[in-house]
């Protein structure tokens, strides 16, 4: 596996390297490791679709680990919201990185996987009105900005059985098209009201570390790893998503961030389904 590749444009390396960035701040600051956006960034500036999965797990699972780690240290990391769906989730995913597609269906599939990681950041899924209403009481009772600290409520959590399949079709999906699957997941949380904000990135984040791990591990034993070309982006994502995990999980609301996010993948996505029909016209 080469990390890096000489003859790569530096002035296209340097774009990547910035985009990256951008991705994993916002990434990490909401409890995900970025894959849709490094995935939507490095192939709408070139990269070949072989290379994309792989290198976007890679990114992905560092900049998860760092969110989780932030998240974690801020006491919202419930392992028991996060668990059932993995038990599944992390088999499938290793089945689903092995399952190879041509380029028109990848551009289709991660247009769709980007459609929904856009819906989810555009605020179309959110907690009950009974977890934001003690969302807002505990925190103005700490004296912190609104959602920056934990919910302390019981949860009602999924059945096994139910976690376990959909930890099982999200998992497969993720590991085909190169995610973690986070964005898949956390709406599910919210609509549910199975965790607050806090709680679902937390969850999420762990999810997208064992996913992007076992994506890897497959593709790995397939071959898959080579060529990725990632030394100029691995320092600045790890920069980048220690610094947007660390106000994210202790510093700042992160609504904002979720909206612009999801403008951007909207408009990746819809970029990435014009690509792919035009393939297969």
């Amino acid at each position: 596996m080469s990390l890096f590749d000489p003859s790569c444009d530096p002035l296209l390396a340097l774009l990547r390297a910035v985009l990256v960035a951008i991705v994993a701040f916002l990434y990490a600051a909401v409890g995900h490791g970025g894959a849709t956006g490094y995935l939507a960034c490095l192939g709408l500036t070139g990269m070949p679709h072989e290379q994309l999965a792989a290198s976007a797990l890679i990114l992905n699972a560092v900049v998860a680990s760092i969110s989780l780690f932030s998240y974690w240290r801020a006491g919202a990391l419930l392992p028991r919201l996060a668990l059932p769906f993995m038990i599944t989730s992390v088999p499938f995913s290793f089945l689903g990185a092995l399952v190879s597609v041509n380029r028109a269906i990848f551009l289709v599939l991660l247009g769709a996987v980007l459609l929904a990681a856009s819906l989810r950041f555009l605020n179309f899924f959110q907690p009950s009105k009974t977890l934001n209403l003690a969302q807002e009481q505990g925190d103005a009772a700490n004296g912190l900005a609104p959602n920056t600290a934990p919910l302390s409520l019981p949860l009602s959590l999924p059945s096994l059985t139910l976690a376990a399949s959909i930890g099982a079709g999200l998992g497969f999906v993720s590991g085909m098209v190169g995610i973690g699957g986070g964005v898949f997941l956390s709406p599910i949380i919210l609509c549910k009201g199975w965790g607050d904000m806090r709680q679902t990135a937390a969850a999420s984040a762990l999810f997208i570390v064992a996913n992007s791990l076992s994506g890897l591990i497959s593709r790995y034993l397939r071959g898959g790893l080579h060529d990725l070309a990632l030394f100029p982006y691995l320092p600045v994502a790890v920069a980048a998503a220690l610094l947007g995990a660390h106000l994210g999980a202790r510093k700042f609301k992160s609504s904002r961030l979720q909206i612009f996010l999801g403008l951007v993948l909207a408009l990746a996505s819809l970029r990435l389904f014009l690509e792919g029909f035009s393939i297969f016209k």
